[in-house]
């Protein structure tokens, strides 16, 4: 796990106005022509429709792997994350296909976030099985096992209750490995796939105080499969990142943004690196950020200039 304190930039897969078609993609690459240069990262969501209930279902969406496979090339500084993947929409085999491949295009430029799963209109609308939430995990567990053998070994099988590969060579294999980051923050099963499997573990939107405590239960299990919780990279996503010069200022921009009723991080950027300081205190060296004022650049580029600086 790298100490050093590191910041990607949420890349929006749905627009929060009336763009669709070419106007949303011509949104989008003017606000990461603009914004990306500083960043570390960039993330994309795995929805095929909003997962935000409150914007219209059918407005235009994009996919995530395909998504992420365009603007690596076209984004080549950056670092590429699903945050996160849903393990029942992509075979474990096939996806860690896919990864490997976008590792080796990339250069070594993958993340790949996954979870259960939980937007079960989508999964229906899809066509899907939805499962309990207990399978879904059970299924999760397996998914993680199947990736790592592929990417892992010559001739990789497993025999799992959900899955099953034989011989599924992987070839070329992903160099180096992807960081495999475990998304979601349930206590008793999720947290213990965190400590058994993930590289990477990642909570959305989650009270420092909450944060803390969700820390000291992946220790617990760290603690009992035998785990150095320290190999685990923590992160910190938001939804809602409201900075401008005046506190004033940042307090109206979150009020004019959709996302930010889910709460986040509202301030001047001195506020604001207070608030990301509390996070670093706790161990966590990558946060993700969706910028309120979205599709101006403003907040995205102060949050680069005034507080990135802070954590170097």
């Amino acid at each position: 796990m790298t100490d050093k304190v590191q910041f990607g930039i949420r890349v929006p897969e749905f627009p929060l106005d009336d763009l669709r078609g070419a106007a949303f993609r011509d949104q989008l690459f003017g606000y990461l022509d603009a914004t990306h240069a500083p960043y570390a990262s960039a993330w994309v969501a795995d929805h095929f429709f909003p997962w935000f209930s409150s914007v219209d279902q059918s407005v235009d969406t994009l996919e995530a792997m395909t998504s992420i496979a365009y603007l690596a090339a076209r984004y080549p500084s950056l670092r590429w994350g699903s945050i996160v993947l849903s393990q029942g929409y992509r075979q474990p085999a096939l996806l860690a296909k896919m990864a490997a491949t976008l590792q080796t295009l990339s250069g070594g430029r993958f993340i790949l976030g996954i979870g259960a799963g939980w937007k079960e209109n989508e999964y229906k609308a899809y066509g899907y099985p939805y499962p309990s939430t207990g399978t879904r995990l059970a299924q999760l567990a397996e998914a993680v096992q199947v990736i790592r053998a592929m990417w892992q070994e010559d001739q990789p099988s497993f025999e799992g209750k959900y899955y099953q590969i034989k011989d599924a060579y992987c070839m070329p294999r992903p160099n180096p490995l992807p960081p495999l980051l475990i998304g979601g923050g349930g206590r008793q099963k999720t947290l213990r796939i965190v400590a058994q499997y993930a590289d990477w573990w990642n909570v959305p939107g989650t009270p420092v105080e909450e944060y803390a405590s969700l820390l000291q239960t992946l220790r617990e299990h760290c603690l009992a499969v035998g785990r150095n919780y320290d190999e685990i990279t923590k992160t910190w996503l938001t939804d809602c990142l409201a900075i401008a010069p005046s506190t004033s200022a940042a307090e109206k921009q979150a009020q004019a943004a959709p996302l930010c009723g889910n709460g986040g991080i509202t301030g001047n950027p001195d506020e604001v690196a207070a608030h990301i300081q509390r996070f670093v205190d706790l161990g966590v060296t990558h946060f993700m950020l969706r910028f309120a004022d979205y599709p101006s650049p403003a907040g995205a580029l102060l949050f680069a200039k005034e507080v990135m600086p802070r954590f170097r």
